[in-house]
């Protein structure tokens, strides 16, 4: 089997979003918080656990037990994809209640930010799906989705605990999104690496290379497009229920027809036969 120090790199993204969100989230989590930060915390979290739950019992051969694991991520992907919304939606709620100068700053660079790390995944579980049957690229872009991920609570990490890395040295609010384009290119780096060992089978690594690189150009020019902000203020007045439903269905859809993309697969056949290889 492939990536077979797989669920050590995603145990590492797990250990990241620990720490990076510990003093904003973990730490205070008996005080009241919006629903959106529990329901993000746990869908994303649950998503890294049947990553890393996955790539040990293939690697251990255990079969059966990985075919229901993957039956599985077609309901907790969805629901991965409603946490995502949920904090859109929280964003965007307090953009337009002008709640700060720091939200009216990063609000359109976190709202659009999301959304292209919303379709990255989309884009990722619907390969994942197709390319079943080839056990490297399967890996390869359920593998990718952490490094989606990553950039959150990485950027978070750096700000309290070795701000040195930003490099890049703006000031004010502009610092933050400084260190999710610092994030993004560390992980940029190491998906490249990853390409160049495997090339023949590296798609899934330039796939989230690209859409980290286009996160990281959005978020951080955001501030100066004032396009940007009149597109997020038309958002906050679509309905929530709109966007959840359109989230869960966008989710369902993925897995639906990616796995019924896969060569061979009639449209209408039972999927149970396949086995899913991540």
């Amino acid at each position: 089997m492939p990536y077979r120090l797989g669920h050590y790199y995603v145990g590492f993204v797990l250990l990241v979003v620990l720490t990076g969100f510990w003093a904003s989230y973990f730490s205070p989590l008996g005080s009241a918080m919006p629903l959106a930060f529990h329901i993000h915390a746990m869908t994303a979290s649950s998503w890294l656990l049947l990553l890393i739950a996955q790539s040990v019992v293939i690697h251990q051969r255990q079969n059966a037990l990985h075919k229901v694991m993957g039956k599985a991520s077609f309901v907790l992907f969805p629901l991965l994809m409603l946490g995502f919304t949920m904090i859109i939606n929280l964003s965007a709620d307090r953009y337009a209640a002008k709640e700060s100068p720091f939200i009216a700053y990063v609000g359109p660079s976190f709202g659009i930010g999301m959304t292209v790390a919303l379709i990255a995944y989309l884009t990722l579980f619907y390969m994942a799906m197709k390319h079943r049957r080839n056990a490297r690229l399967h890996a390869g872009y359920l593998l990718a989705t952490p490094m989606i991920l990553f950039e959150s609570p990485f950027s978070r990490a750096m700000s309290q605990y070795f701000p040195w890395m930003n490099v890049i040295g703006s000031t004010g609010f502009q610092e933050l999104l400084d260190t999710i384009v610092v994030s993004n290119a560390l992980v940029s780096l190491f998906a490249l690496a990853l390409y160049w060992r495997d090339r023949r089978n590296g798609a899934p690594w330039l796939v989230a290379i690209a859409f980290m690189t286009l996160e990281s150009a959005v978020m951080w020019f955001a501030p100066s497009w004032p396009f940007a902000a009149d597109l997020f203020a038309a958002y906050t007045h679509v309905p929530h229920w709109i966007s959840l439903v359109g989230a869960l269905f966008a989710g369902a859809a993925a897995g639906y027809f990616g796995w019924y993309a896969a060569p061979g697969v009639r449209k209408r056949s039972a999927p149970a036969d396949a086995v899913p290889q991540a």
